[in-house]
């Protein structure tokens, strides 16, 4: 078996690889963590474009009751106006045949 003997140079070397890689580690690290504030923050504005649909929607099948609603009344209404209306034309045409 050889025996390899390490000179200074490739001692300065391997240190030199060595803070680079920390460097590197330290770099990743930092990326790391701002992926995962960005990714939290998408995490709260997704929640909160969540809430304001769920908010809407919400909005929107009151909105569709009330017109449903409104709907009906207006029918009723239309439905009274029309026997109403009959019941005049009933009136001029019993004065008009007298």
């Amino acid at each position: 078996m050889t025996v390899k003997h390490w000179t200074d140079e490739m001692l300065d070397d391997l240190a030199s690889s060595v803070t680079e890689l920390r460097e590197s580690v330290t770099e990743l690290r930092e990326s790391v963590t701002e992926v995962k504030d960005s990714v939290d923050g998408l995490r709260i504005t997704a929640q909160a474009l969540l809430q304001v649909a769920a908010q809407s929607q919400s909005r929107m099948n009151q909105f569709d009751e009330e017109m449903a609603v409104m709907r009906q009344r207006q029918a009723e209404s239309d439905q009274r106006f029309n026997v109403l209306l009959e019941e005049v034309r009933y009136l001029i045409r019993g004065n008009h045949g007298s």
